[in-house]
């Protein structure tokens, strides 16, 4: 019988078969010379055949370095290699139940990838249903292999999700030396290797999800001396924009028009209590008796930018 080659996950050395093709024929025959009847004799043994059994076996790993980043939609990337003497497919099943996941995600759809680009090309990549049976690999055959999934809406910024993809010989698998009568290639028996012709890399999610939430108060002061609506007061409009989760905002600009039944008063439009110009000029800022802007640019999750500005009541 023949020995599996080793496992290991990570990034390590492919994995790859080990030993004599499966089927094929190991023969011989013995020689015995002897002197005999005053003369040199040679006889020769009955030929011995042995078919060389097929061993199921298979390398699964993930080929994600950490932790895969994503808001919405995610792909993890597996390969999968045939390290047994002889062809054999295997099914692919991906498997987001994880025992201690902080969510579970959801699995679309498994794909091969056919140009090893690891980006999920439609018309390009073999697209297969989860369970699906993969083509059968030759000895030493690889694919590489892409879950594609969606990350539930109420998934937590920085949660992490385990995903398993299980690759399992289609002929068999088990226990080392779980034998398979005539199931092996030309007719012989196929024997499960070390791998046990079964393997369950997992590759890992983490939500990466920004969100921007903006708070709107304003305080009054009247002609009176008071906090008063009326007519002549001055309203300061504050706008709190905070950014939480995990990545940041990029593009982040903060809009208000001036509302009907006020005015504008000039020079009183600031970022973060720092004056900003009312011209559409260097600064981020600009306001008019329509309303005011303020290009804040890219916020990291954490930060909070504040904008103030005023208005009177007329």
């Amino acid at each position: 019988m023949l020995c599996a080659a080793g496992l290991s996950g990570g990034f390590a050395a492919p994995a790859t078969a080990a030993g004599v093709t499966a089927g094929s024929l190991i023969e011989n025959t013995a020689q015995a010379t002897y002197t005999a009847n005053s003369a040199p004799q040679t006889v020769s043994s009955n030929t011995v055949t042995l078919r060389v059994d097929e061993v199921l076996d298979v390398a699964a790993v993930s080929q994600e370095g950490g932790p895969v980043s994503a808001t919405t939609t995610a792909v993890l990337r597996y390969k999968v290699t045939n390290t047994g003497n002889g062809p054999e497919a295997f099914t692919l099943n991906a498997d987001p139940a994880v025992s201690g996941n902080a969510f579970d995600a959801v699995v679309t759809g498994l794909a091969i990838d056919a140009n090893g680009n690891g980006v999920y090309d439609p018309g390009v990549d073999t697209a297969l249903a989860n369970g699906a049976a993969a083509p059968a690999l030759a000895s030493d055959g690889a694919l590489d292999v892409l879950v594609l999934l969606s990350i539930p809406a109420a998934a937590p910024a920085g949660a992490t999700s385990r995903v398993a993809l299980i690759a399992t010989a289609v002929t068999g698998s088990g226990a080392p030396g779980t034998l398979y009568a005539g199931a092996g290639l030309g007719g012989g028996d196929a024997v499960v290797g070390a791998s046990t012709a079964r393997q369950s890399p997992e590759g890992v999610l983490r939500v990466d999800r920004t969100l921007v939430a903006l708070v709107k108060s304003a305080s009054i002061s009247d002609p009176f001396g008071g906090t008063r609506p009326v007519p002549g007061a001055i309203i300061t409009y504050r706008i709190v924009a905070d950014v939480t989760g995990t990545g940041s905002a990029a593009g982040l600009a903060i809009s208000d028009p001036i509302p009907a039944g006020s005015t504008y008063q000039a020079g009183t439009l600031q970022l973060d209590g720092a004056p900003l110009s009312d011209a559409a000029d260097t600064d981020v800022g600009e306001a008019s008796a329509s309303g005011i802007a303020v290009r804040i640019g890219t916020l990291a999750a954490g930060a909070q930018r504040t904008v103030n500005f005023q208005v009177k009541i007329n």
